[in-house]
């Protein structure tokens, strides 16, 4: 940690949408690359990070450019679709000629673009994928930003442990993403003496999950770890609101950290656990964080989710790479985004030799009383967790 670089940069103002910017700059800008999920089940997710993509942008074009050259953004919808964003990076790269890419949400639509920068060898900083596997394909020009999913439910299951609990139920969704959470959960819970005496995959939610929920009631299991995509996510806490089932613990991925959470969900909210990345929270320690909460705000009316932090986090590494090295050369990008350990607005960044991170970890929130909290690590709680919430009478 003794060479920890420190980013806080200052935001700034200007017009940058879909690659329309107020240039000031006479040279050629800078064409950089993505694609966003418009349509399908990651469009929550990716609106909050391309917001944090665009934010960046007119940062850069408000202080003169990179380099003395205006940042022009291109995005392509990928409805969510890994076909899809595999065909748009190529073209990005090879029909449209952008110079530097950013990423897209989710590890499936992740691997399926690095399959094209790595063909083309350009850098990307994945800021939304924590699955393990696109990083055990021998990459060099892949790196992440997110604590992957083998370490998301560590903290939930070491406060269930600690309160005495002692059983638990998983539940994941059948893909590459939520299959590595679920698997690393089971793991974790022996470590803890937590026994798992449910474990259900499932590949249709609105098939399966009122069967899953309703056996989950029958074995009245208490602590409940949930993992999926948005859609499926509503989908189980709208089964269990009609069974008028609520467990003692509940754990889930991405929904519960979302600002809109209770509005979407009503008090059935309170007591349930969410695994994040960052939080919004002035409170959290890391530097330009407190800026960037203020900066987001002003510029889109909205609360940033980790996703929009994480978006920043890796246009923060990418810049400081290129001033560094004073050129877009993806190599020398590369060599030194390998090297580098750092505190970004969400907090550290340090990857191995494979470009797995392995600096930052994931912070456990609760909802209590209509608000989030942050309720591990100890050294960073904004309140005790809580248990055995009841559900309320709007539900």
């Amino acid at each position: 940690m003794g060479n920890l670089k420190v980013f806080s940069l200052t935001i700034f103002f200007f017009v940058v949408l879909f690659g329309h910017s107020m240039a000031f700059s006479t040279e050629s800008p800078i064409l950089v690359g993505a694609t966003v999920s418009l349509d399908g089940e990651y469009v929550e997710t990716s609106a909050m990070i391309q917001l944090g993509y665009k934010m960046w942008a007119e940062e850069v074009n408000s202080r003169g450019g990179l380099l003395g050259r205006n940042i022009k953004l291109v995005f392509y919808d990928d409805k969510s679709k890994p076909e899809l964003a595999r065909e748009f990076y190529r073209k990005l790269i090879e029909e449209d000629g952008v110079e530097l890419v950013l990423s897209p949400y989710g590890t499936p639509l992740t691997m399926a673009a690095s399959e094209i920068t790595e063909k083309h060898q350009k850098v990307m900083i994945a800021c939304a994928s924590a699955a393990p596997k696109p990083w055990e394909r021998g990459y060099r020009y892949l790196f992440g930003i997110y604590a992957l999913a083998d370490r998301y439910f560590i903290s939930f299951l070491d406060v269930i442990a600690r309160k005495g609990f002692n059983e638990v139920a998983i539940v994941n969704e059948d893909s590459v993403f939520n299959n590595a959470i679920g698997n690393a959960a089971a793991r974790w819970a022996e470590r803890f003496g937590v026994k798992v005496v449910y474990h259900k995959r499932f590949k249709e939610g609105t098939v399966e999950l009122p069967q899953i929920a309703q056996e989950l009631k029958a074995k009245s299991l208490d602590e409940i770890i949930f993992s999926a995509y948005p859609p499926d996510s509503y989908s189980f806490i709208n089964e269990l609101k009609k069974l008028e089932y609520k467990p003692r613990s509940l754990g889930m991925t991405i929904v519960p950290t979302y600002p809109q959470f209770y509005e979407k969900v009503g008090s059935y909210a309170e007591g349930i656990f969410g695994i994040s990345q960052w939080e919004s929270d002035e409170r959290i320690p890391f530097p330009g964080t407190r800026q960037f909460i203020a900066n987001f705000q002003k510029f889109t009316g909205q609360v940033p989710s980790y996703h929009a932090g994480s978006a920043y986090a890796e246009c923060q590494i990418l810049e400081e790479a290129i001033r560094k090295a004073n050129t877009i050369d993806h190599d020398k990008i590369r060599d030194y985004v390998s090297g580098l350990d750092a505190m970004t607005v969400i907090g550290r960044f340090k990857v191995d030799q494979t470009g797995r991170q392995i600096g930052h970890n994931p912070i456990l929130i609760q909802w209590q009383n209509g608000r989030k909290e942050i309720v591990y690590p100890r050294k960073m709680k904004t309140k005790d967790p809580i248990f055995g919430v009841t559900i309320s009478n709007d539900q």
